[in-house]
């Protein structure tokens, strides 16, 4: 979820068939307790099997100078017979017009064992607007210059990836910016990886990864940890997997418990997938029961999803 101005903006992922579309909006000064989503930027952009239109959005980022950018990774249905409809790519799309204002392919960047999965942008000292993507699949982030179009693959330490699983597939690799004075930093860490990791983003843009990655610190008790955003600022917001409650951590501190305050105390129906700044200067968290859609223990009622400002619930 992003948000400009009153409006949230959501990915609504084709993990299985039937979606209708794939970007969705509401106005988050809608009176009740029910949104009413409709695809943005318009119904044409939703169709499925037309190269031109948004087939699988699964991020994106809405960046300082007013633009959403969409990843879209072109495989749809990837939770049951995944199908190739088109190219990954990123599109822009001017928030102020709703038009859309680029398309970038990124199809020499990926490999077979590529599976694309978060979106940063960020703009470099002097002005240029640059795409970071998370390539859980290879073990790598994506960078992109999104004004020449141009981009290159920034392969990880071997240190900072977590040991494949039982089918010799790495599972998702988390990506978060810190903003901070003396330089932005992507924070990075695979949901297995017992290690949180941090990379300059200066390094990123000028291709030079080796001898850059930090290890930021040890998981308490090796436990996996889902990063879902931040203040816009050094603050990162997380949660532990399975588990509803949230916490922020100041990256200028040390990674350690006595760290990490609770923010929200979370319910048994929801898992937080992010948090994001915005509407009235609140944090807001978008909550849904994905892990029950994924596993199809959701029932009758399906897919379930809430927004909500962040609520603190303690001291």
């Amino acid at each position: 979820m992003q948000i400009y101005k009153d409006q949230a903006f959501v990915a609504l992922p084709r993990y299985k068939h039937g979606v209708p579309f794939t970007l969705g909006t509401f106005s988050l000064k809608t009176k009740g307790c029910r949104a009413t989503l409709v695809p943005y930027p318009c119904w044409e952009m939703q169709e499925e099997g037309n190269c031109d239109a948004l087939q699988n959005v699964v991020d994106l980022f809405v960046d300082p100078v007013d633009n959403l950018w969409v990843l879209d990774i072109g495989l749809v249905n990837t939770l049951e017979q995944p199908v190739r409809r088109s190219e990954p790519k990123i599109v822009g799309i001017d928030l102020k017009t709703g038009l859309v204002i680029k398309v970038l392919s990124l199809d020499a960047l990926v490999t077979p064992e590529s599976r694309l999965q978060y979106l940063i942008v960020d703009y470099s000292q002097d002005g240029r607007p640059f795409a970071y993507i998370s390539d859980g699949g290879a073990g790598a982030i994506i960078v992109f210059d999104l004004q020449l179009g141009t981009g290159y693959r920034i392969v990880l330490p071997q240190a900072s990836l977590s040991a494949p699983d039982s089918c010799g597939n790495r599972d998702v690799l988390y990506i978060q910016l810190a903003r901070k004075p003396c330089g932005n930093s992507i924070y990075f860490t695979y949901l297995s990886s017992p290690r949180l990791f941090s990379i300059k983003a200066d390094f990123l843009q000028r291709g030079q990864a080796s001898g850059a990655v930090i290890d930021v610190g040890a998981k308490p008790s090796y436990q996996s940890i889902v990063l879902l955003g931040t203040d816009n600022g050094a603050g990162i917001f997380f949660r532990y997997k399975g588990e509803s409650d949230i916490f922020i951590w100041n990256s200028d501190t040390a990674f350690r418990p006595e760290n990490f305050l609770l923010v929200q105390k979370g319910d048994d129906c929801r898992l937080a997938t992010q948090v994001v700044s915005g509407y009235r200067r609140l944090m807001w968290v978008i909550e849904s029961n994905f892990h029950d859609y994924v596993l199809c223990t959701d029932g009758c009622l399906g897919p379930s999803m809430a927004v909500h400002p962040l609520i603190k619930t303690c001291d």
